[in-house]
């Protein structure tokens, strides 16, 4: 088992699922970075600052063993600064499979980056931010997809 993992998303925002992949992988790993892409050319909802404090706000109690930053550029840039050579990555299905396939080769001949993929508890498979940020601008239920503090920056800033 590799000391260290980095798990890193978009998290715009943090929803269940991600919050699912976070708890099993500190059960594998004694230390943990959520690392939030802040990617501009996406138009996030939330910024990196914002997204960075929602995530700690809901893994506080998760211990010492987990930080979350943020960052620019390429990942495996990021793993080469924390000495990192592995990271976490949730597959919710097989569309997801491909797409990261092709990430994790990359990862591994660019940077000797090891991706360990973590299948989505089905309950939550069906999470993607894209739609929670949909089902908060026209007013839907957010209960079952976000915690509850998530929701309400959501509410708030999609006027909702």
């Amino acid at each position: 088992m590799s000391a260290a993992a980095i798990y890193p998303g978009s998290f715009d925002p943090l929803t269940y699922g991600h919050l699912d992949i976070i708890g099993r992988a500190v059960g594998l790993f004694p230390r943990l970075v959520v690392a939030v892409v802040s990617n501009p050319s996406k138009q996030p909802m939330f910024s990196a600052d914002e997204r960075v404090g929602m995530l700690e706000a809901e893994i506080a109690q998760l211990g010492d063993g987990i930080e979350v930053t943020a960052f620019d550029g390429l990942l495996v840039d990021l793993c080469a600064q924390r000495g990192i050579g592995t990271l976490v990555k949730g597959l919710r299905g097989a569309g997801d499979l491909e797409v990261e396939l092709r990430m994790a080769q990359t990862n591994r001949q660019i940077g000797a980056v090891e991706t360990v993929f973590l299948a989505t508890s089905p309950e939550r498979s069906h999470l993607a931010s894209s739609f929670v940020r949909e089902i908060a601008r026209l007013g839907g239920r957010l209960d079952h997809a976000v915690p509850p503090a998530v929701e309400r920056a959501l509410r708030e800033r999609a006027g909702s």
